[in-house]
Order: C-alpha cells, then structure tokens, then sequence
C-alpha cells in the first residue's frame, strides 16, 4: 500500500475529530492561564476552576493522543505527532501535581512548554489526513 493510498484510507471524521480535540485542548490550556492570573488576586473561585480546568486539560489531551495515533495508523504519516500528544498527556498530570505542591518556579514555564506542544500539534491536525496530488 503506497503512502497516498493509505491517506486516503483515514475517515474524514476521525480527522475532524483530531483538530476538534486538538483546538479545545490550546483552548483550555489558554483558559487555564487566564484562570492562573486570577488565582494571583486571591480568587477562590478562580482557584476552583482553575482545579477543574486541569481535569479538562487531561481529558481533552489524552483523547487528543488516540486520535493523533489513529490519524497516523490510518495513513502512514510520522510518529511524532502520537508521542508528542501522549508526552503532553503525561506531562499534564506533573504539572497538575507541580501546581498543587506550589511549585511554580517549574509549574509556570511548564504551562507554557505544554501551550507550544499543544499548539503544534494543532498545526499538525490540519496537516494530518491529507493526501498529496
């Protein structure tokens, strides 16, 4: 099965559902920074959702991971984008628990290593499925 073939073997909704999830996980990320700039006033309740969103942010990455991996199973593209998706999904978890020990000398610039990561594979997700004339 040559390459192109195997592109145009992946469902048109497993793509979809790849840039959906990839775009709602840059967006909660963000959220999640927007979030931590209130926690600085003080706000319980920016806590509160800051705590939540950390929550969302896995879920949302994790999904993210399989579906990368199932673009790329599909057609045959790099394995980059699933190892970076997975990387992310883990590196979610220490961060969380960076946050909730207080360690912000690490927490904070991790944010916004996982921010990158997440933004480029978002990149990547309307990239992926495509097929070359």
């Amino acid at each position: 099965m040559t390459r192109s073939h195997a592109a145009s073997a992946v469902s048109p909704a497993v793509v979809t559902l790849l840039r959906v999830l990839a775009a709602l996980s840059v967006l909660m990320i963000v959220v999640q920074g927007v979030s931590a700039g209130e926690i600085l006033t003080r706000s319980a309740t920016a806590l509160a959702l800051h705590s939540g969103g950390a929550i969302v942010v896995h879920v949302l990455t994790g999904l993210t991971a399989i579906a990368a991996f199932l673009v790329v199973r599909a057609t045959g593209g790099p394995w980059w984008p699933p190892i970076l998706a997975a990387v992310l999904f883990v590196v979610t978890f220490l961060q969380a628990a960076l946050g909730s020990g207080g360690v912000m000398a690490v927490h904070v610039p991790l944010a916004m290593i996982c921010l990158v990561g997440a933004v480029w594979l978002l990149v990547w997700s309307f990239a992926a499925g495509r097929t070359r004339a």
